[in-house]
């Protein structure tokens, strides 16, 4: 892997992790509108077609039968499905600070699985570095006040699984990204997204007799703007992203930037909400940032030290 690959590689992640990061904001707009169920399955249509459009005629067609198909099947299972739909459960008996916390802990989970099943090694500081990022995460969530009362055993354990299943993505996509491209594997994750998430929503709305308001939300303005941000940027571009840093960096570096989607949350909150930014905000987003830069610069400095002495 050359540097220049490594530096877009970089860029994806960080992209990824910018984009998700304002994407709070308009599923907080969506949500006033439309149920999580329903959202996430207007949210896969759009990004759906938008992968259709651009894939197609712009990239080249993607090729895949059956069998082909069948082998992103518990890749796309983990996410985006039990991860939005392990989420959105556990947000019904949890608090967000606790959720917050709990979803911190998926780069571990990404270490320890990588190390697993794809022997990926990690040096003490890039551990250190990890736990320290982590721990800014927690920092931010934790000081406003972390209500454990209202959450329940089966909140935390639904948002705990969450965060294993996105953990679990990155791993097992990482080692498909070998023998697929990441327009491929975007494209096929979009399709089962899209076909799972509407199967939920139509099944509910079936059960309930309320099939003709399955378009409802569309109505609302806000509700397009919202679906237009989160179906094609927030779904289809960062799982984009994401699959080409995934194919050319190891799981556990694409991990930890993840966690600049908090630091990106709190500057939008700032900027679009005019929230004020406390101490532990600031505290908590230099952990944040000297824990990524630790976990690549460990890795840089090696690579360069290999050039040095013509073994790169």
């Amino acid at each position: 892997m050359n540097t220049f690959s490594t530096q877009k590689a970089i860029v994806a992640a960080i992209l990824n992790a910018i984009i998700v990061g304002f994407s709070f904001i308009f599923v907080k707009m969506a949500l006033t509108v439309s149920d999580p169920f329903d959202t996430l399955a207007h949210r896969f249509t759009l990004s759906f077609l938008a992968a259709s459009l651009f894939t197609f005629p712009g990239w080249g067609r993607v090729k895949f039968g059956i069998s082909k198909a069948a082998v992103v099947i518990p890749l796309a299972l983990l996410y985006p499905s039990l991860y939005f739909t392990l989420q959105a459960f556990g947000l019904l008996h949890t608090t967000s600070a606790v959720a917050g916390i709990i979803q911190a802990t998926m780069p571990i989970f990404t270490i320890i699985l990588a190390a697993m099943f794809l022997k990926e090694t990690t040096s003490g500081f890039q551990k250190i570095s990890t736990l320290i990022s982590v721990a800014g995460i927690i920092l931010i969530f934790a000081i406003p006040g972390v209500s454990i009362s209202s959450s329940s055993l089966w909140g935390v354990l639904l948002i705990l699984i969450s965060a294993l299943s996105l953990a679990g993505y990155n791993v097992a996509a990482r080692k498909l990204t070998r023998t697929w491209s990441p327009k491929e594997l975007t494209y096929m994750i979009t399709l089962f997204g899209f076909i799972f998430f509407n199967g939920l929503s139509i099944i509910k709305h079936g059960s309930a007799g309320t099939l003709n308001q399955y378009f409802t939300p569309f109505q609302e303005p806000k509700f397009i703007f919202s679906m237009i941000y989160l179906g094609v940027l927030s779904s289809l571009v960062t799982s984009f992203l994401s699959n080409y840093a995934l194919s050319r960096m190891e799981a556990s570096r694409v991990s930890i930037f993840g966690s600049l989607s908090t630091v990106v949350s709190i500057l939008g909150g700032v900027l679009l909400l005019n929230e004020q930014l406390e101490w532990y905000h600031w505290t908590g987003t230099v952990m944040i940032i000297a824990g990524v830069i630790g976990v690549n610069w460990r890795k840089r400095a090696r690579v360069q030290a290999k050039s040095e002495i013509g073994l790169d």
